[in-house]
């Protein structure tokens, strides 16, 4: 790689690492394998940066890639991982991961997801993003993301620690993880 492009990747890693990491955090819901998956998806954009840098969103496709790379988990083992209602204890507080401790309802239901809607709803209402956007990250069609989301949202207003969170409008109680930014 040029020392251009090089220092062009350098300064997206900075700049995305910690959105990255959360939304890989929201997918997986374990702090080590969020930052594992994010810099397996940054590896792979690391190899084809000057496809990705080309893009008209270079950190829509590293997102793509992250939720691809999450999917790949599951199909490589075969074997069932069982997330956990809460972290392990730290020895020090990590700001990266301060807001999640926040949210502590809505990560045991994210956790409760399929990885599929699990990635709809982390995409749909945390990160925002259009349907047809979602659709694109996922490789799917519309259609797909509206009955993802609508079974992962039922999901998740039948999960009892989320009663006081889900108790208004979806999109903007499930946003944000039931919180405004």
């Amino acid at each position: 790689m040029q020392a251009e492009q090089e220092d062009r990747f350098q300064e997206f890693v900075r700049a995305r690492w910690s959105h990255l990491v959360r939304t890989a955090y929201l997918l997986t819901g374990d702090a080590h394998h969020a930052e594992d998956l994010t810099q397996t998806a940054l590896a792979k954009a690391y190899r084809s940066w000057r496809r990705v840098s080309r893009s008209d969103n270079p950190e829509a496709y590293v997102r793509r890639m992250l939720v691809s790379c999450n999917s790949d988990r599951f199909r490589k083992r075969r074997v069932r991982e069982a997330l956990t209602a809460a972290p392990p204890e730290r020895a020090g507080r990590d700001e990266t991961y301060a807001w999640a401790d926040e949210r502590s309802a809505l990560l045991p239901a994210l956790a409760e997801l399929p990885p599929r809607q699990r990635a709809v709803v982390v995409m749909r209402y945390w990160e925002d993003l259009s349907e047809a956007e979602v659709a694109e990250v996922l490789g799917c069609s519309a259609g797909t993301v509206k009955s993802q989301a609508s079974k992962g949202l039922a999901k998740l207003r039948a999960y009892p620690g989320l009663a006081g969170v889900m108790g208004g409008s979806d999109r903007s109680q499930v946003s944000n993880g039931g919180t405004q930014r």
